[in-house]
């Protein structure tokens, strides 16, 4: 029987694995701390969404690799659902088109479930092994400050990205995969916080609800949130593509009242005092504290006043620091891999995971990417 030794004990390494045993693979799986999952867990802490629920063709256009989309039209978010199902999770669609766990269920119960299957499946679990060195017939470990060889046939490396360091994602591969002449686009940060020239101090922590942001190329309505620094919430990291094309610092745009047209809100506001109007429109609380730091000539000229109401300008200066945010983008450059996600230089060893250059949004992009990577590595 064939054997198969994957490093990384993330979402993606665990899909291959399974996906390998499934083929009757003697399934090894090598990770550097102590146990699997640990991206996987803190990634449920704000709200556990597995994928998206959305028509395919569009739900693929969240992918800015060609094949990533490929790998999710292989193993679909409908795939991913049936998948947990088999494991003993249920789901369900929220309001917004996420896929949560039943109530009750939580990141942890997703993840035992899962290594119990596996290890039904003769999946054996390696921990505490940081890989140092590879060829293709070879990994070799360091294992509690001592070398550890271990001859291969066939392995698959699922090391994510390089946020969030303490789980395990820490991208020191980068330096290992340079060093055998790999090209990897560097890693930098995605779904991050934006961080502004100004920020709102007296609107730090409170969420900014029915609003949509936007710049001349993309645009996300949500909620967002104030920070001492600047601004976070799923608009803003919707818009890390587009911001991170362009030098900082740069210019988006909030739209505090996206229901209602300039015209609209123009007629309206010339009728009355701005403060009445304004609670009349339903800019209250938070909306209203940002419409008082502007002047009092604009505050005070309807029209003035309407288009920041439609446009209310923040000036970027930058990202949050790459170990802070949620996910990172560039990895290994695609030019690196074959179909099968196999590297050319070392056509034995496959990639998947947030290693690989790809980008999406939050919203169960992201972990639906891992598992459609996972398995498409599987099924090669």
């Amino acid at each position: 029987m064939s054997s198969i030794h994957i490093v990384g004990a993330g979402p993606a390494g665990l899909m291959a694995a399974e996906t390998y045993a499934d083929k009757g693979y003697n399934v090894n799986v090598y990770d550097h701390k102590k146990s699997a999952g640990r991206k996987f867990l803190v990634a449920g802490h704000g709200g556990f969404n597995l994928t998206f629920d959305a028509p395919l063709d569009l739900f693929v256009t969240q992918y800015d690799a060609p094949q990533i989309q490929d790998a999710v039209r292989y193993f679909t978010p409908n795939d991913t659902r049936n998948w947990l199902s088999s494991i003993g999770i249920e789901t369900f669609v929220g309001s917004s088109g996420k896929v949560f766990p039943v109530k009750g269920i939580k990141p942890i119960d997703v993840l035992q479930n899962w290594l119990t299957r596996l290890k039904d499946r003769g999946v054996v679990f390696h921990y505490s092994h940081r890989l140092i060195d590879f060829t293709d017939k070879e990994l070799v470990f360091e294992v509690q400050g001592e070398t550890r060889s271990v001859a291969v046939e066939k392995s698959v490396f699922a090391f994510g990205g390089k946020s969030w360091s303490k789980t395990g994602s820490d991208g020191k591969w980068e330096e290992m995969f340079g060093d055998k002449g790999i090209a990897i686009d560097t890693l930098t940060p995605s779904n991050s916080g934006f961080e502004l020239e100004q920020p709102f101090f007296d609107l730090v922590g409170k969420p900014l609800k029915n609003c949509m942001l936007f710049n001349d190329e993309m645009s996300k309505k949500g909620e967002i949130v104030f920070t001492e620094y600047g601004i976070e919430g799923a608009p803003v990291y919707y818009l890390n593509r587009a911001v991170r094309k362009n030098e900082m610092p740069q210019q988006v745009y909030l739209d505090l009242k996206p229901a209602l047209s300039l015209i609209e809100i123009e007629n309206q506001l010339k009728s009355g005092k701005p403060t009445q109007v304004l609670k009349e429109l339903k800019l209250t609380g938070p909306h209203l504290t940002l419409l008082k730091t502007l002047d009092k000539p604009t505050y005070t000229d309807f029209q003035k006043l309407s288009r920041k109401i439609k446009a209310f300008p923040l000036t970027i200066t930058g990202f949050r620091p790459i170990d802070e945010v949620i996910s990172t983008c560039g990895g290994v450059a695609w030019d690196e891999l074959n179909e099968d996600f196999s590297l050319i230089k070392y056509p034995h060893i496959q990639c998947c995971g947030e290693m690989l250059n790809w980008d999406a949004p939050t919203g169960g992009y992201l972990l639906q990417a891992c598992f459609s990577s996972g398995a498409w590595v599987g099924k090669c």
